[in-house]
Formats: C-alpha cells, sequence, structure tokens
C-alpha cells in the first residue's frame, strides 16, 4: 500500500506558510535529500493554494531544475480543490468531494509514496481524517514571529513516533514522525 507523506518547510515557532524565508539555507546536501524525497515518491498531493503556486512556477522551471523539475512536471498531480474548475499543469486531476475515499483509494493502487508538499491546510486535514502516514518536517533554524502555523488551537491530540531525523551542515533538520501504532 502506497504512503501518504507531508513534506513540509517549517520555522521554530511552526510557521509553514510562505517558504522565501528558506532560501538562506540552501544546499547541494538539502537539495540532493530533496531530489531522493521525490524520487521515492511518483504523486503528488495539493491543496489548492499551493498547487496554483507550483503551476505558476514549476512548467517554467522544468530545464534550470534539470531532473526534479521534469519529475515535478510529469508526476500526476492531485488537487484537493472544491473550486478549482480548469487546471493546466500538466497531470493533474481535481478531488472535489469525497477527499477520504478518494484519498483511500489512491493508496490502493499501485505505485511509491504520495507527496503532500506545503498545503497546511490539506494537512491539517489529512490529519484530522488519519490519512497521513509519515510527517517530514524540514525545520529551519529560524523564528519567524508571525505567519501560519501548521496546526492551530482545537485540533484533536494526535500522538506522533519518531521515525527519524536528519541534519544538513547548514543547522536544518528533518524531523520524520508516523502516527503512534
Amino acid at each position: 500500500m502506497r504512503k501518504i507523506v507531508a513534506s513540509l518547510y517549517i520555522s521554530l515557532d511552526g510557521v509553514v506558510e510562505d517558504p522565501r524565508w528558506t532560501f538562506q539555507f540552501i544546499s547541494d546536501e538539502q537539495m540532493a535529500y530533496k531530489l531522493e524525497e521525490l524520487k521515492s515518491a511518483d504523486a503528488l498531493l495539493l491543496g489548492h493554494t499551493t498547487y496554483n503556486e507550483f503551476a505558476a512556477t514549476w512548467p517554467g522551471m522544468r530545464e534550470q531544475a534539470g531532473e526534479y523539475g521534469e519529475m515535478m512536471h510529469n508526476y500526476p498531480k492531485y488537487v484537493a480543490s472544491s473550486s478549482l474548475t480548469n487546471p493546466e499543469w500538466n497531470n493533474t486531476t481535481i478531488l472535489k468531494e469525497n477527499l477520504d475515499e478518494r484519498i483511500a483509494e489512491l493508496k490502493q493502487q499501485p505505485g511509491k509514496d504520495i507527496l503532500v508538499f506545503g498545503s497546511p491546510t490539506l494537512i491539517q486535514s489529512l490529519t484530522e481524517q488519519d490519512l497521513i502516514d509519515e510527517y517530514r518536517l524540514m525545520t529551519f533554524p529560524v523564528l519567524l514571529g508571525k505567519g501560519k502555523r501548521l496546526f492551530q488551537e482545537g485540533h484533536e491530540k494526535k500522538v506522533l513516533e519518531h521515525a527519524s531525523t536528519h541534519t544538513f551542515d547548514s543547522g536544518v533538520t528533518v524531523l520524520t514522525y508516523r502516527p503512534a501504532k
């Protein structure tokens, strides 16, 4: 069975929006990690906002981003959106309703992991429905003070178990967690 893997950039104080604050930490080591992460998957699951941002950027970066850019462009993309009507990015399918059922179906199909990049609102919804199999939080050594947090007050308590930690020379750390059994 395929896994749904939530992969996010997050500040030490929990901010997950507008990742321009991560640029100062970019390294070859980190880019190699993200390439291997993408290779371990064969599909993307995105929220409407993240999809729009990616669709405006990635098709024009295919040559510049090389293999990573080609994979981003060619992988099947599933977008959780009740309002998106005319997706223009290659290989895009809109999931308008019955999201939990549609994702359960995707997980049953043969293939590799399905990555959820960014998309904090979608991740919140998937977490509430116990549909995320793994959280990969690329944690940056920066305090932003304000911005959208991954989880707001009012979410049901979820216990996770630590799966791994990967630290880059830049001080960026990937913390990987899975739902506790």
